[in-house]
């Protein structure tokens, strides 16, 4: 017999696949298959559902968004997502490089030497500087400089307090009244640890709301 013809002859029996192929084949995916819908149920059903529900036990008004409703039940925003307030008789808020929409949060991005950017800060020091009546370098820093995600719902204590005059005198209110609902919304690093002190600007304007009501024009 020829050598090419007898390797040709090895090769296509060689080639032809066992009578137990199929049977191989389902032995392997059979338990990859059963291993991957109980994963699914495990980890995409069971262990998501149950942290959830733990989450709303242990922390409603957290896992619900840190909502502030009014009296009457209507949600008014959340502890965590910033407003934006321009009214004189209002506490603002930190610059935003996306107008404070919770939906395209951001930062602007910009380097300390881009143009824009030097620019923008040194026309907000100079509005401030003039509306407060205090040099540039006494300016919070969070008045001049935006957050990273756009909607920082907190201001420092010393920005709340800068704002202290303006804001009672548009409502006709006490200095001191004011001063002590700063005192109230100020909150503490968590733990003692964690952060910086810092005042949420929506409850606070909440609060001014409730103790020191517009005049009516």
């Amino acid at each position: 017999m020829n050598i090419n013809t007898s390797v040709a002859t090895n090769f296509a029996t060689n080639a032809q696949p066992p009578a137990d192929a199929p049977a191989a084949q389902h032995a392997l995916w059979q338990p990859a298959l059963r291993f991957s819908l109980v994963g699914l149920v495990l980890c995409g059903a069971l262990y998501s559902g149950g942290v959830t529900l733990l989450n709303q036990l242990l922390f409603p008004a957290q896992s619900a968004g840190s909502l502030i409703h009014s009296a009457d039940g209507k949600v008014l925003g959340s502890v965590l997502v910033a407003q934006p307030f321009s009214a004189e008789h209002y506490f603002h808020g930190r610059p935003s490089a996306v107008n404070t929409d919770p939906m395209n949060t951001a930062g602007s991005n910009l380097a300390p030497s881009n143009p824009a950017l030097r620019e923008r800060v040194a026309a907000d020091s100079a509005r401030l500087s003039a509306l407060y009546q205090v040099k540039a370098d006494a300016l919070p820093l969070d008045l001049l400089a935006s957050s990273g995600s756009g909607v920082d719902p907190h201001i420092s204590p010393a920005a709340a307090q800068l704002q202290v005059t303006r804001v009672a005198t548009a409502r006709g209110c006490a200095t001191a009244t004011v001063t002590a609902l700063v005192a109230q919304q100020t909150q503490a690093p968590q733990w003692g640890l964690l952060g910086e002190p810092r005042v949420a600007v929506l409850p606070l304007n909440l609060a001014l709301d409730q103790a020191c009501p517009v005049p009516a024009p």
